[in-house]
C-alpha cells in the first residue's frame, strides 16, 4: 500500500512523513505540507513571541531602555525571535515524525 500525503497526495514511501491528529483522526503529511500546517505555525509563532520577548528583555533590555539603539539591533532583534521559532518548529517536526 502506498502512503500518500493527505494534503497534496505526494507519495510518502521515499520521503519523511509526519503525523497530525485532527477531527477525522490521524493524517500523514509530507515535509512541505507539514511546514505550512497552520496549527504548527501558530504554535511556533506563539512560542517565539513569548520566548523571544523574554530573551530580548534579558539580553538587550538595558540598551533598549537607554534610548540609544546601536545599528547591531537591526539583526539582533529579529534573530532573537527567529531562534525560538526554528527550535519550536524543529521540535514539532521531530515529535510528529511517523516511523
Amino acid at each position: 500500500m502506498i502512503r500518500r500525503c493527505e494534503r497534496c497526495q505526494r507519495s510518502l514511501d521515499a520521503i519523511a512523513a509526519y503525523r497530525f491528529y485532527g477531527p477525522s483522526g490521524p493524517a500523514l503529511r509530507c515535509r512541505g505540507c507539514t511546514l505550512t500546517h497552520g496549527a504548527l505555525l501558530r504554535r511556533s509563532l506563539a512560542i517565539a513571541l513569548v520566548v523571544g520577548t523574554v530573551l530580548l528583555v534579558i539580553n538587550q533590555g538595558d540598551v533598549l531602555l537607554a534610548g540609544r539603539w546601536p545599528p547591531a539591533l537591526v539583526w539582533k532583534i529579529p534573530l532573537t525571535y527567529l531562534v525560538p521559532f526554528v527550535v519550536a518548529t524543529l521540535g514539532a517536526l521531530l515529535n510528529s515524525r511517523a516511523k
